[in-house]
């Protein structure tokens, strides 16, 4: 069985609710350092802040989001976002694919926005793309699994946390079918339980996100375990 440690570093934590304030990304950097996750995502005002109280930790990422949480911002909007953050410090970029232009077949479109982005981010900058697969069926599903590995991203990444469904372990195993070799994948949204987040773990799923209380106890059941 994976170790708590090794856990730790499959696990995104984040700040990114509309309530969130400081304290919030102080408590969770706490979270970060004692527990050891990978990554803290804040929203993008706050990558400074947090990128100054991770200064010490380079094993800890800074992670923000760019068109989020709809992806409907126009593209400029988007690069403009993407290259404040890259100044503020960030070190993992989660891009929302403009879902409601790939929903209405505007596919060009979709990639050439995402190869722009992704193009103009420096290459140690891990990119993520989520893909909302919550409002996705499973065609619709694969193919944008496909038009996030032609964009050159790092990760495809499953959804934002902020449209409701479970932990899609199945569509998940779909999507790690197409994906295989040439991308990793993100699990975003719904993982709650040691028992999912092991079952993502069998099927190589090489991130997931995860809301910190759900992160914390996982990581403790492990240990537990060990």
């Amino acid at each position: 069985m994976i170790t708590s440690a090794q856990a730790a570093r499959l696990i995104d934590i984040s700040a990114v609710r509309t309530q969130h304030t400081r304290s919030d990304i102080e408590e969770l950097v706490k979270y970060a350092k004692e527990y050891r996750f990978i990554n803290v995502h804040v929203l993008p005002n706050w990558v400074q802040l947090l990128a100054e109280l991770l200064i010490e930790e380079p094993d800890i990422y800074v992670g923000a989001p760019v068109g989020f949480p709809s992806g409907g911002h126009k593209t400029e909007i988007k690069l403009a976002e993407a290259k404040h953050l890259v100044a503020d410090g960030v070190q993992e970029m989660d891009i929302v694919m403009n879902v409601g232009r790939f929903l209405n077949r505007e596919y060009d479109y979709v990639l050439g926005e995402l190869t722009q982005i992704i193009g103009d981010v420096p290459e140690d900058v891990l990119t993520k793309v989520i893909i909302e697969i919550n409002v996705l069926n499973d065609v619709e599903m694969k193919h944008a699994c496909a038009l996030v590995i032609e964009s050159g991203a790092d990760f495809v990444k499953t959804g934002t946390g902020w449209v409701p469904g479970d932990a899609n372990i199945e569509r998940i195993r779909t999507m790690k079918e197409v994906c295989g070799e040439k991308i990793k994948i993100k699990a975003a949204g719904g993982i709650r339980t040691p028992q999912e987040f092991l079952e993502l773990c069998d099927m190589g799923v090489e991130r997931m996100g995860i809301n910190t209380k759900s992160a914390f106890e996982i990581v403790e059941y492990l240990k537990a375990c060990e």
